[in-house]
């Protein structure tokens, strides 16, 4: 593609014209005065040529080496049979900016939709409309006219071809390629046209991007093709920014369908495909999330037949029951009722398997769904073949300039380019592991150092103002508060750093194509994120509590001289802290999301629309309205993507310990919609279309962690809530022959000699609390299944411990090979 280039250039190399010359009248059209001209515009001058892309430049200190780049580039284009004008800065609103307009003729166009195999029609299509659904009527609520969901007929379409022009439907060369694809092929162009003169070739110095990265050009973008409030005054304009932003941007269209076909047409397919994809998992998510409230529901009216919960509060039954020191030296014993409020709330979160294995089938069916929905994307939108043919024609210009070795490949029996990729992969996997590593230890260590304070200040004395404060919150809700904000901030400085790691690493490998540059910026940087963000609740939900000991024999995160007493559960488990850490962090990253998506730009936004509606027309270009926006970046729509599949890990893998997550998630993206369709209407420049059959990497990530979520969700019921042990005692353990849920309590704690516990573990003089006696209780209760003081087997695991193991492993296998089979069902 890169020798079609070289060609057109040297082809035309005895016909340049000068830039000057351009604003020459074609027949039939006035000359507009210059100080009178429209320049809202997307036309030359002469109002006939339009204008497919946009390059802005400014003079500064290196000006005249930087001139001399955009002389050899410019001559370049001309030579590729582009059509350039220029604007001076007196004309511009700021006087310090130039503007180059470009314009690709007919031949030129031509040229490149033959080499990008763009598909054209050919034949409009005469396959019958679908008939018409019975009360089809109910959803025209939701409906948008149908002139914005069909913004265009449909036709039977092949790849163009040059030299069989009369085959295709061309009634018009002038509008016969839509404006995505003349602003894609011009942009093919850009990437690869050379700024070096022809006696003193230098390779590297090739392409748009390296100028604007070097400060020759500002900017590139193509144009929007008129103001979002109002119509355009031409009318051959479609209008469809407008029509965009009237239908699809506002917040009060959120109950309204995507103009999918529009967005399409307008912004390319890339786009395209993941407005259909978030819209169609923001609708899934409507039926995890009434899932969500009815469990929820059910644990808050289900409070009065919870005995578990009552005997904890209970004074006579709680309230008598002495608990061992959670931490050494400085925490005190306790009483049990104290965790009265955390175990209503427990009771509200757990018990709630049925709704761990809804999401389960939930899952399946939203990736099954909507590979059936991509399909139909691919078919309406002309994509089946798209990859195969043209994808992999994309190649890059890093990839065309940098990869100069070759050798030769025994299998496809082709020469190939030679890239390092080991090293880079030894890089990624090393910074990874030392970032998120220590991260997680320091964040562990703070969780351990910081609860001993919150234990003492908490204490029961009558002297201590936050007596109440300290009655309401215990030290493990208190710690795992202030823990999962400093863990939230920490992930917030991490994912800046992570972005440019990831994306250094995969410039070093120089993918060959976009397709494989896109798919391995996307695996590294969701391999940091899913680490990133999900460490903590992994280690709530699988690790805390799990390697405590027992008073006497405790273990220590990094030995007993560190003092680092691993932590423990509630009484009743993890999973409080395990809800607690996940609303935290989902909460907070959807709150940071939207603050920066929202509220920033709409500042920007006031002053902007201010702005540009201040201006007179004859004087505020379309080029320079344009200008003044926000450039999407190649990463935007990668930001996008990242976001709602790390949402969707928060509500799979962990949706067993908050059932409302789902709803959140939904409230999120009905906002997240529009939001978006807002910032791509009227806050970001016309990004350059592209194509894309698919969401590319993300599917199989999406997959994977579905996969995961059944694995988790599965230990998150079997070994972090409290569902097996009371299951087990009901059925097994209860008293008498009604089987109840009276005692389960006091069955699931243990007893410890207060005399036996070592003196480091003890807590220091004036930390008990008044109401402790030495004298009158002996033993204090920790939560495990061990003999007590003065058996034969004393401090070890009862066979009730192991009928509990047995039946926790049970569980996971028989909730996993029940997914399983849902998996392959579908």
């Amino acid at each position: 593609m890169s020798n079609t280039l070289d060609s057109q250039i040297e082809g035309n190399n005895g016909s340049i014209n000068s830039i000057s010359d351009r604003g020459t009248q074609l027949p039939g059209h006035r000359e507009t005065d210059k100080f009178g001209q429209n320049r809202d515009t997307v036309y030359f001058k002469d109002g006939v040529r339009h204008i497919d892309f946009v390059l802005s430049y400014v003079d500064d200190k290196d000006g005249d080496k930087k001139a001399e780049r955009r002389r050899e580039f410019e001559a370049n284009l001309e030579k590729a049979g582009l059509e350039l004008e220029a604007e001076d800065k007196s004309e511009s609103g700021d006087r310090k900016t130039y503007y180059l307009k470009i314009h690709a003729p007919w031949e030129v166009l031509a040229t490149y939709a033959d080499v990008l195999k763009i598909k054209v029609p050919f034949k409009a299509s005469d396959i019958p409309k679908a008939r018409e659904v019975p009360l089809e009527w109910l959803t025209q609520p939701f409906r948008l006219p149908d002139n914005i969901m069909r913004p265009e007929p449909d036709y039977f379409t092949a790849p163009f071809d040059k030299s069989k022009v009369d085959f295709f439907l061309i009634d018009d060369k002038d509008t016969f390629f839509p404006p995505s694809t003349r602003n894609r092929i011009v942009y093919y162009i850009l990437t690869r046209c050379p700024y070096y003169k022809e006696d003193c070739k230098e390779e590297d110095k090739t392409g748009i991007k390296r100028l604007l990265n070097n400060g020759t050009y500002t900017s590139a973008y193509p144009l929007h093709d008129c103001k979002y409030w109002k119509k355009a005054e031409d009318m051959q304009c479609d209008s469809e920014r407008y029509h965009l932003y009237r239908y699809w941007a506002r917040f009060l269209c959120f109950y309204k369908k995507q103009p999918l076909n529009l967005i399409k047409k307008y912004y390319g397919e890339k786009i395209g495909i993941y407005f259909a994809w978030l819209g169609f998992y923001t609708e899934m998510l409507f039926f995890a999330a009434v899932m969500g409230v009815i469990c929820f529901v059910y644990g808050v009216l289900s409070y009065e037949d919870n005995i578990t919960s009552k005997e904890i509060c209970d004074p006579e039954i709680g309230g008598m029951i002495v608990m061992c020191p959670l931490c050494d030296k400085k925490c005190s014993y306790w009483k049990l009722n104290s965790t009265c409020l955390s175990s209503w709330v427990r009771n509200i979160i757990d018990g709630t398997v049925f709704f761990a294995m809804f999401m389960g089938i939930w899952v399946t069916l939203f990736l099954e769904f909507w590979k059936r929905r991509q399909a139909r994307l691919e078919y309406e939108w002309d994509l089946v073949d798209f990859e195969e043919e043209q994808q992999q024609l994309q190649i890059r210009p890093e990839y065309e300039l940098k990869c100069t070795g070759r050798r030769f490949n025994r299998i496809t029996q082709v020469p190939a380019n030679i890239t390092s990729v080991y090293k880079s992969f030894l890089l990624f996997v090393f910074c990874q592991t030392c970032l998120i590593v220590a991260c997680i230890i320091g964040v562990i260590a703070y969780r351990l150092a910081v609860y001993a304070a919150f234990a003492s200040v908490m204490k029961d004395s009558p002297t201590s103002k936050i007596q109440l404060v300290g009655s309401l919150i215990t030290p493990q809700l208190a710690t795992s508060v202030t823990a999962s904000c400093i863990n939230f901030v920490i992930i917030l400085i991490l994912n800046f750093l992570y972005e440019h790691v990831a994306i250094w690493i995969t410039d070093m490998e120089i993918p060959k194509t976009h397709l494989e540059y896109e798919n391995k910026l996307t695996m590294k940087m969701f391999m940091f994120q899913f680490v990133n963000y999900y460490s903590s609740c992994f280690y709530v939900a699988f690790f805390k509590g799990k390697f405590v000991g027992y008073p006497g024999n405790y273990s220590y995160m990094f030995g007993k001289w560190s003092m680092l007493r691993n932590e423990e559960c509630a009484p009743g488990g993890c999973l409080i802290e395990l809800t607690t850490q996940l609303l935290i962090v989902m909460a907070g990253k959807q709150m940071v999301g939207n603050a920066q998506e929202a509220l920033l730009p709409l500042l920007r936004n006031w002053w902007g629309s201010r702005k540009g509606r201040s201006h007179p027309k004859s004087t505020y270009s379309r080029w320079e309205q344009d200008h003044d926006l926000q450039n999407f970046s190649q990463y935007g729509l990668f930001y996008e993507y990242l976001e709602m599949v790390i949402q969707f890990g928060f509500i799979t893998l962990f949706v067993a310990s908050f059932p409302l997550a789902p709803l959140l998630a939904l409230f999120n993206n009905i906002l997240e919609v529009r939001v978006d369709a807002w910032k791509f209407t009227t806050q970001f420049r016309r990004p350059v279309a592209a194509k894309a059959r698919n969401i590319g990497a993300w599917e199989e990530i999406l997959n994977v962690v579905a996969i995961l979520s059944v694995v988790t969700n599965a230990f998150i019921v079997a070994f972090t809530s409290d569902m097996i042990p009371r299951l087990v005692y009901l059925y097994a353990y209860h008293p008498g022959n009604k089987a109840t849920m009276r005692g389960y309590i006091t069955n699931s704690l243990s007893f410890y000699n207060i005399s036996q516990i070592p003196e480091d573990n003890l807590p220091e003089h004036g930390e008990n609390p008044s109401w402790f006696n030495s004298s009158t209780i002996t033993t204090c209760r920790y939560r495990d299944y061990r003999y007590p003081p003065g058996h034969e087997k004393q401090y070890t695991h009862t066979m009730q411990f192991w009928h509990i193991l047995a039946a926790k492993l049970a569980f996971i296998v028989i909730m996993e090979v029940r997914n399983l089979h849902n998996i392959k069902g579908f």
